[in-house]
């Protein structure tokens, strides 16, 4: 009788000192309060594209590099015959995106002063507020994350063409992320896994810069003119 009367003593203090189980709006509040903070990140990413149509799903590994105000890098590295080479590279200094594609040797720029990056994206280096842009839920799936992760599903308030919603995995201890997951308006599914965060190490200035002659006498894409062309033509149908 003392035994079982100790026992349900120590659950009640236990259940009486246990911590809440935090809403879908901390989870939420404590990421944006972690990058708010945090002047740079570099982290190495896997990434795993899964078509919906054919339920393919393809896998790359590449190295992440974020610095206030809204400079980032994706660098998408493979290793052919013992050598990492790079196939691939998003890089804005904050006024203008390139996407570098070295197996197609094609370069097109972006101005984002015109086109801004989505909040999807813009939140790893502070810009953008997501609870202003998103409904959050907690997901109690067990999809997504390990044990112990936060996992909190974000739908966009107004509707948008390119994502259905934004699942992000967070630290419980800070509020990193550790996984961000995007399902776009075709069902597609990006998924995200980050290794290895950094935040303390300085990154030099020249990584966001674009350096032509990693791209020489490849070819040149404006994406603002080609859309800009696109949307003349249209107009111009009776």
């Amino acid at each position: 009788m003392i035994a079982r009367s100790l026992a349900i003593l120590a659950a009640l203090a236990g259940a009486a000192t246990a911590a809440p189980t935090p809403s879908a709006d901390d989870v939420v509040a404590d990421v944006q309060k972690f990058y708010a903070k945090v002047d740079q990140v570099t982290a190495m990413f896997r990434e795993y594209v899964t078509i919906s149509t054919f339920g393919t799903t393809k896998t790359s590994d590449g190295k992440l590099y974020l610095m206030k105000p809204g400079k980032m890098r994706w660098d998408y590295l493979e290793k052919v015959k013992g050598q990492v080479q790079h196939k691939k590279e998003f890089i804005s200094d904050g006024t203008t995106l390139y996407l570098v594609e070295h197996d197609n040797q094609q370069v097109t720029k972006k101005n984002l002063n015109q086109n801004l990056m989505p909040v999807v994206v813009s939140f790893l280096y502070g810009k953008g507020d997501l609870r202003t842009e998103f409904n959050a839920t907690l997901d109690t799936t067990g999809t997504w994350g390990s044990k112990g992760d936060r996992v909190v599903k974000l739908t966009p308030k107004q509707p948008s063409a390119q994502y259905k919603s934004l699942t992000l995995v967070v630290a419980p201890d800070d509020g990193h992320v550790r996984e961000s997951i995007i399902v776009d308006s075709s069902n597609n599914v990006t998924h995200f896994h980050f290794y290895s965060p950094d935040f303390k190490s300085p990154i030099p200035a020249s990584t966001f810069e674009f350096n032509s002659a990693s791209a020489k006498n490849y070819r040149m894409i404006d994406a603002d003119a080609q859309q800009g062309s696109a949307a003349g033509s249209a107009a111009k149908k009776p």
